[in-house]
């Protein structure tokens, strides 16, 4: 069985924090959230070949931090898009990677900005159970959230009715980026693509399907986190710490209170200040202040500020006085 980790975007919400830098290799704890899922395709031996879907712009970063990994499984591969504006969207990736790759094995496919705390190996029992292609998902509990989202109807476990992104969605169960296709279905990339469908989200392709084959999900409990957004990147980082906080060994920290979900990395300095719910990049310097629910990267500096909510960009200079 194969594998493809969706890490194509260039996450424009996130900005600026991601315009040199892919989300899927922000940290989170003491891992990133791509390592995350590399850690569970490693672990299960039904995988054999993992392929990073990625653009131009990133690939260098993804390889240079697979080299420096414990994870065998995976490699890189490229589509020719350097900016938002090229894209090709996440099905026209998948179905030219599919071509590149030459894939003609069961294939999951799971977003690399995700953070996904079933087991994936309960996932793939599934899919090898029913033999039919198989989707994640997720009861967000809320309709205004939902209609953000795929909108799953289930008959049992099939899938009977699939509405991408409803204006006025009927429930609250929807489908996250995690699926997994037997062998014979691939070529349905090229034929969906051919038909001038919707290139740009799984979802479009997955209403299309569950039209002319039986679509199975499997739905989960665990939590689990849309990595798009500051708001979402620090929910998803409280979830991890769990009211800890993580500081790295060669950050410097004095007359510090931090207040718990609070993450300061390698060399940032941090004074007489007050933290919560917060990253601290490496290199930032944060002086006489009160940081909330805040993301301050590299090589900034933050001094005599009182922040919520705040993103600060790499190699700013913040001062109150």
């Amino acid at each position: 069985m194969d594998a493809i980790v969706l890490a194509g975007g260039y996450a424009t919400r996130l900005w600026p924090i991601t315009k040199n830098r892919p989300k899927m290799l922000l940290p989170i704890g003491e891992q990133t959230v791509i390592g995350t899922v590399f850690e569970e395709l490693e672990a299960d031996d039904r995988i054999d070949d993992v392929y990073v879907s990625t653009n131009e712009k990133f690939a260098g970063e993804f390889e240079s931090y697979l080299a420096g990994s414990p994870y065998e499984k995976p490699q890189v591969s490229v589509e020719e898009t350097t900016a938002e504006s090229e894209k090709f969207g996440v099905v026209g990736a998948l179905g030219e990677l599919v071509d590149r790759e030459n894939l003609s094995d069961d294939t999951l496919v799971v977003a690399g900005d995700n953070l996904i705390c079933f087991e994936m190996g309960s996932f793939i029992d599934e899919f090898e159970a029913n033999g039919a292609p198989t989707l994640a998902a997720y009861d967000v509990g809320s309709y205004e959230r939902a209609s953000s989202y795929g909108l799953v109807e289930l008959d049992g476990n099939e899938v009977v009715d699939f509405q991408e992104k409803p204006d006025e969605p009927k429930s609250t169960l929807v489908s996250i980026a995690c699926y997994a296709f037997p062998s014979e279905t691939l070529s349905l990339f090229s034929t969906y693509l051919d038909g001038e469908n919707n290139p740009d989200e799984p979802g479009w392709f997955i209403q299309w399907l569950q039209d002319r084959r039986t679509v199975n999900a499997f739905t989960f409990d665990e939590a689990w986190f849309d990595i798009g957004t500051p708001e979402s990147y620090l929910d998803a980082i409280a979830w991890q710490l769990d009211g800890e906080n993580v500081v790295h060994r060669d950050a410097e920290t004095e007359d510090v209170e931090l207040q718990g979900n609070v993450q300061i990395m390698a060399d940032a300095e941090v004074t007489d200040t007050t933290l919560s719910n917060s990253i601290v990049f490496p290199d930032a310097t944060i002086t006489n202040s009160e940081l909330r629910r805040s993301i301050v990267d590299k090589e900034s500096r933050v001094d005599s500020l009182n922040l919520s909510g705040a993103v600060v960009g790499a190699h700013t200079h913040l001062n109150g006085d």
